[in-house]
């Protein structure tokens, strides 16, 4: 599922999502996080800035607990930031949009 900005991702999507895209930020969250939803508004906001760019994605760890435990996520939330469907960076809990930023630009050029 998509939507205008958003990738959904799931156990029976992710790996065939990210292998085909070139560049793709995914937060893993889940709804009963409170941080999760704290980073949202700017997770959506850096996804505006780099459509078309950058595909962002978000992956709720409870509905797809298989791909959860496949990436190690063992805090929420995580981006995980794939080039050519290889993970090559991640953060780790609440971040200000420029730290997020600044990843990006080292990450994806």
């Amino acid at each position: 599922m998509t939507d205008d900005l958003m990738v959904h991702l799931n156990d029976t999507n992710f790996d065939s999502t990210v292998k085909s895209t070139p560049k793709m930020i995914v937060d893993c969250w889940a709804a009963w996080c409170a941080p999760c939803r704290m980073l949202a508004p700017t997770f959506e906001a850096l996804a505006k800035d780099y459509k078309g760019k950058i595909a962002f994605a978000k992956l709720d760890t409870d509905e797809s607990p298989n791909t959860a435990m496949a990436l190690s996520i063992h805090s929420i939330p995580t981006l995980l930031f794939f080039k050519d469907g290889k993970q090559v960076q991640s953060l780790i809990g609440v971040r200000p949009k420029a730290d997020i930023e600044s990843v990006i630009k080292k990450t994806f050029g």
